[in-house]
């Protein structure tokens, strides 16, 4: 059917994963390649190897890359303190250049002529890994299934796997979730189901990783955050790598309520779509990130920084990481952040994440400056006359024109 001999499929194991490996291998005749990536999801990945094999599957790839997904993807992100539509933390979003990037070493390890993916066609996700399988190797081909054949249900895939003699127990005599859920060490997400009503309330029981704000401790959990050049190296003075990091603050903070946020966002394809997302670590690094540039950043670096960073989300969220512009933006961002050094003391509460102190040896606060008490002449009051005047100078100019506003 095509010169594809060669292909490798982001393969998690899964019901639809398994069928694309059958359906590439019928379809297109071509010998399949599987990668799966371990990223922090919360489930053995290591069961995909017997599956893989069982579909004839003769080159197996599966990677730890939790270290280097938090190290040069989520911290790199929260350096911006980057929301997309002001709330979402991207959680989905930063997985997939990661994949795509491992897609594209594999491809060229291999020698495959193609990648393939079980994003669908109403997604965000298939122009993610797209986007980044281009940017880092223009020739590659992709096949997409879920845009070519008619296997539209579950139970359609059911189908397949009866008639290919698909072994499907790993899917179907588990209890299936309503939710179609994606998870990493950032972020759990939930849609589907109730969820694709916008009105109806996430029904308790769908959450993973935190407790609701209302049965977390009635004893508040105090932490303190080392960050050096914007990144936290330690937790209540411990030194840890990146991903244990955000593996530590995920337990702390989904135990004390913190993280779960419900969205209706504009996805790049062009629908709106609710989805519910648990991201507790996420979320208390936000906070903490911006405490500490609060102390230690210029105040027109940090208000710049602030004017970027919708755009800087959005080009994440819509699958330009790889791009020249997320490039400029990011070596930007992290030159901001050669100072953004010290201790942030933070409260968790019942959901509530509440910045108690901080401070650094960087610091831009002068208390002899700021204070309201006698300053020994640190800062002239007289001065700000001059000041306002100039300030005011082209609305006067203008209102002495005529230019009345009242």
């Amino acid at each position: 059917m095509s010169d594809v001999n060669k292909v490798v499929l982001a393969y998690s194991g899964g019901l639809d994963t398994s069928v694309i490996v059958r359906w590439l291998q019928e379809t297109y005749g071509c010998e399949v390649v599987t990668f799966t990536a371990d990223i922090g999801q919360g489930e053995e990945v290591e069961p995909a190897r017997a599956k893989a094999e069982a579909l004839g599957v003769k080159e197996i790839y599966i990677d730890d890359l939790r270290e280097e997904f938090v190290r040069d993807f989520v911290f790199p992100m929260f350096r911006a303190n980057a929301l997309y539509e002001g709330e979402y933390r991207l959680g989905t979003s930063i997985a997939r250049p990661l994949i795509a990037k491992r897609l594209i070493e594999i491809a060229n390890e291999t020698g495959a002529d193609a990648i393939s993916h079980g994003a669908t066609g109403k997604g965000n996700d298939q122009v993610r890994f797209e986007l980044g399988a281009y940017a880092l190797k223009p020739g590659i081909q992709v096949i997409a299934p879920w845009r070519e054949w008619d296997l539209n249900s579950r139970e359609s895939l059911m189908a397949y796997c009866e008639k290919h003699n698909i072994p499907v127990d790993f899917s179907s005599k588990k209890k299936k979730s309503p939710y179609s859920m994606d998870a990493n060490l950032l972020h759990i997400s939930y849609e589907g189901g109730v969820l694709e009503d916008p009105w109806a309330g996430a029904e308790e029981d769908m959450w993973r990783w935190s407790v609701s704000p209302e049965a977390a401790p009635d004893v508040p959990t105090v932490i303190e955050l080392d960050y050096e050049r914007g990144d936290i190296v330690a937790i209540d003075g411990e030194r840890l790598s990146p991903a244990t990091v955000l593996e530590r603050l995920n337990k702390i903070g989904g135990a004390n309520g913190i993280g779960r946020d419900d969205l209706v966002e504009n996805r790049y394809v062009g629908m709106k779509s609710r989805g519910c997302y648990e991201t507790p670590g996420g979320t208390i690094m936000l906070k903490a990130h911006r405490a500490i540039e609060s102390l230690t950043l210029d105040r027109e670096v940090a208000h710049l920084k602030d004017e970027l960073m919708p755009r800087y989300a959005e080009i994440i969220y819509n699958g330009y990481w790889w791009s020249p512009e997320r490039q400029m933006l990011q070596t930007a961002i992290d030159q901001s952040q050669a100072h953004v050094n010290g201790k942030v003391r933070l409260k968790l509460y019942k959901g509530n994440v509440i910045v108690e102190g901080r401070q650094s040896a960087d610091s831009l606060f002068d208390e002899s400056v700021a204070t309201f008490e006698e300053d020994a002449g640190a800062y002239n009051q007289a001065d700000a006359e001059g000041f306002i005047k100039l300030n005011a100078l082209r609305m006067r100019i203008a209102a002495n024109k005529g230019r009345k506003l009242l």
